[in-house]
This record gives structure tokens, C-alpha cells and sequence, in this order.
């Protein structure tokens, strides 16, 4: 009987984690398709949730543990992850200032809310929420820590301005079950 238990729990484990692997694989090739540009105008590709978080998962960065996302409602995506913001800086071939180094010492649970709106080929992300170990960042803060410390180390980052979405990508539709693309001329 026991033995029997055990198939069966190795059977379903086996189901999960080829399911992963497929919603992994899945994404990637739809992202492959969009890169490549081999996809015609007016093509819909979606990305399903667990197709999104079996890529995220996959594909974090040295730092970054278990990232999850969640299609809130329309127009709106949460993220979570487990951020270790020292390593993660490092892994880019930064080293930390020493008041950071000290403030994110050790890995932080990050929260992070916002809406996305796109059309012609451009996106606006409005972030609405972020929240780190626990303490909500918003308004005035969190505008001033996105100008004066992550658009600094990060300047390719757009948050609150339209920027081009490249690839050919008309529009991105958040819905609640997936991430549609609607691919342009």
C-alpha cells in the first residue's frame, strides 16, 4: 500500500514539474516568435499566467527568488519576490553604496502593483503600490525614490511616461488569465 502512495505522489510531482517545464518552454517560444519577428500584423499571442511565472521563474536574475506574478484585474499586474537587493546589484557589476549596502542587507519580500496601459505601439506602467519588508512605499516617496534612486541606476527605466515597446508589439491587453499581444506592422 505504501509503495502504491508513493507512485501515485511521484506520478503527480512528475505532472507538476513537466507542467512547469511546458508553460516554460510555451512562453519562451512565444517570446522567440516576437523577437525574431517572424509573427504577421495582427497576430494575438497570450500569455497565460502560469506561462509568465514559469518564465519568470526560470529566468531571474542572481538575487531574485521566487518571483510570482498575478494578473490583478484589467489593466493591472502585481509581482512578488523574494529580493536580495545586494547580490542583485553586484550580479550587474555594481557594488552597493555602503548606506544601501546596509539598508537591503539579506533578502526582502518586494511587492510591487501597477497599471498598464498601451496602444500604438507604446506603454505607460503607473506604479501603485510597492512594498518593501513589509513597509508601503507610495505618493511622494516612491516618486522620489524612482527619480533619484532607481532611475539613477537604472536609466533604461520608463515609469509613469509612455515609452516605444519595440518588436513590433501594437498593444498589450493585462487581463485577469492572461497577457494578451497584439502584434502591429
Amino acid at each position: 500500500m505504501a509503495n502504491r502512495i508513493f507512485w501515485v505522489i511521484s506520478l503527480l510531482f512528475a505532472t507538476l514539474v513537466a507542467g512547469a517545464g511546458d508553460d516554460y518552454l510555451s512562453a519562451k517560444q512565444k517570446f522567440d516568435q516576437i523577437e525574431a519577428g517572424r509573427l504577421r500584423a495582427g497576430t494575438r499571442l497570450e500569455l497565460s499566467a502560469p506561462e509568465l511565472n514559469a518564465y519568470i521563474t526560470r529566468e531571474a536574475p542572481v538575487g531574485v527568488r521566487e518571483p510570482q506574478i498575478v494578473l490583478v484585474a484589467p489593466g493591472v499586474a502585481s509581482g512578488t519576490a523574494l529580493v536580495d537587493f545586494n547580490k542583485f546589484e553586484r550580479a550587474q557589476g555594481r557594488e552597493p553604496g555602503w548606506l544601501m549596502s546596509k539598508l537591503f542587507q539579506g533578502e526582502r519580500p518586494v511587492s510591487v502593483t501597477a497599471r498598464i496601459r498601451s496602444g500604438d505601439g507604446r506603454a505607460t506602467v503607473d506604479l501603485q503600490k510597492v512594498e518593501i519588508a513589509g513597509v508601503e512605499i507610495d505618493g511622494r516617496t516612491l516618486d522620489f525614490l524612482i527619480h533619484n534612486v532607481v532611475i539613477p541606476q537604472y536609466p533604461d527605466v520608463v515609469v509613469g511616461q509612455p515609452f516605444e515597446m519595440g518588436y513590433r508589439i501594437n498593444r498589450l491587453n493585462v487581463m485577469p488569465r492572461a497577457v494578451e499581444i497584439l502584434i502591429g506592422r
